[in-house]
């Protein structure tokens, strides 16, 4: 792969189609509770984000804090899309089951590992990653945008962070995978990357960006 020698994935909007329906979903969700929302607003200030940061970005930005009835909608949307399933991004299947096999890959998301897992098998690629999968949440103490989740996955690749390119489309994504020292391509590919996604990523250092999977391989000499 010109010189890398392992390939970490963000999961959520690099290979999962989450990232518009979930922030659609919490768009409406907003506005339903008064706090006018859209989805572009959404994408643009939440992406990237879990957990306790997820909640304090949307508290610091609508002033308040967020009631139970909130937490308890989310709950329900994400047992739903668990249930249901969600599709993957366009090429990202077929760009996995394309790799080497004995290529060192690996998931590194903010979300949880239950849910990666879950999707995972969704999309039938549970085997392609084995063992490596992990967490913001529940393998390093600070989760993106600081490199730590990045450095422990390559650690664990046993692959030196620098001779690892990272595949990431989110802002808070991106700032954690150059913090890392890695090779970073910056993927606008999925359905929440509007006009402007991959010029938002190369204003903050990605050099590398990419389209589609298929932009992906040639990038990386696998074409």
């Amino acid at each position: 792969m010109r010189g890398s020698q392992a390939i970490i994935f963000d999961f959520d909007g690099v290979l999962l189609e989450s990232e518009f329906d979930g922030n659609r979903q919490l768009a409406e969700l907003l506005t339903d509770l008064g706090h006018h929302t859209s989805v572009e607003e959404a994408l643009r200030h939440y992406v990237g984000l879990s957990g306790r940061q997820f909640i304090a970005a949307i508290e610091a930005r609508i002033g308040t804090t967020l009631p139970p009835e909130f937490h308890q909608r989310r709950k329900a949307q994400g047992l739903r899309a668990l249930r249901e399933g969600v599709r993957a991004v366009v090429g990202a299947v077929e760009f996995v089951r394309s790799l080497p096999p004995d290529l060192p890959k690996a998931v590194a998301s903010s979300s949880s590992t239950g849910w990666i897992r879950t999707h995972l098998d969704h999309l039938s690629l549970t085997d392609a990653f084995a063992d490596h999968i992990y967490s913001g949440r529940e393998h390093v103490t600070r989760g993106k945008p600081a490199p730590d989740l990045y450095l422990y996955t390559a650690d664990q690749l046993g692959v030196d962070i620098t001779q690892c390119v990272i595949i990431e489309d989110s802002v808070v994504g991106a700032t954690g995978a150059l913090a890392s020292g890695a090779r970073v391509i910056g993927l606008a590919a999925g359905s929440h990357c509007l006009d402007g996604h991959a010029d938002m990523l190369r204003e903050l250092g990605v050099r590398q960006l990419a389209a589609s999977f298929d932009e992906v391989r040639r990038l990386l000499g696998l074409a």
